[in-house]
């Protein structure tokens, strides 16, 4: 069976593989762009979190509490969230692998600040490789193009990839593209798009842009979920 993707905007997504369901940096009651989705239905057996920014973190204590779910991240982030109450944390740091039961997680570095809304050290932002036994993908975070993404497909065949596309505070589409072609992947699904001014891209020339490197670019609506 093919992942189910479902996306609540801006970089946050659910993957259900396995008959597991991953959520990716939950950043959605403050978003009036995804106004449609009731946070309190969201339960995740897993969340990870790239980074403390507050576009990426901001109902994380929620949606752990009410979830009960593993949540996998930086050492500082997992100490900032224990401090809120939030249970089974599990820290990492860049190039560990952590074994769950229907999955492996490996924490790869993202080049980009992180720090949590009150302005303090959150740690180094990083990026996910999820590897199951039917599929393996990577959330890239918030990230700049980096030649450590090379070092991917050394160890992972990717099915796909979410990388950010939106510009201004992370790589945009032309630097995605090179992204993509680094991690030897081309099923990509954007993300850090729109959300706000200064991200907003035209839709069209990003999936031009894709295509004219052999690259699908998916760009998700809010809500909905997607099998690739």
């Amino acid at each position: 069976m093919q992942p189910q993707i479902t996306y609540y905007g801006h970089s946050c997504f659910s993957v259900k593989v396995g008959g597991k369901n991953i959520l990716f940096d939950p950043f959605i009651s403050p978003n009036p762009h995804a106004s449609m989705v009731d946070v309190s239905t969201i339960q995740p057996d897993v969340m990870l979190i790239s980074h403390g920014h507050g576009d990426h973190i901001s109902d994380a204590v929620a949606i752990a509490k009410q979830s009960k779910c593993i949540v996998i991240a930086a050492y500082e982030v997992t100490e900032w969230l224990a401090a809120q109450g939030v249970e089974n944390c599990f820290p990492m740091n860049t190039g560990g692998t952590i074994h769950l039961d229907f999955c492996k997680v490996k924490m790869v570095r993202a080049e980009h600040s992180s720090s949590f809304p009150d302005g303090s050290y959150a740690g180094d932002a990083v990026g996910f490789i999820v590897h199951t036994n039917t599929t393996c993908f990577y959330y890239a975070g918030d990230t700049a193009l980096t030649l450590d993404m090379q070092l991917i497909p050394i160890e992972f065949k990717l099915d796909f990839a979410f990388l950010p596309i939106g510009d201004n505070f992370t790589m945009g589409v032309d630097d995605a593209c090179r992204s993509a072609k680094l991690i030897d992947c081309n099923e990509i699904i954007g993300m850090h798009f729109d959300t706000f001014l200064p991200i907003e891209i035209d839709h069209k020339q990003a999936k031009k842009t894709f295509s004219e490197n052999n690259i699908h670019l998916t760009l998700p609506i809010i809500n909905q979920t997607i099998e690739l």
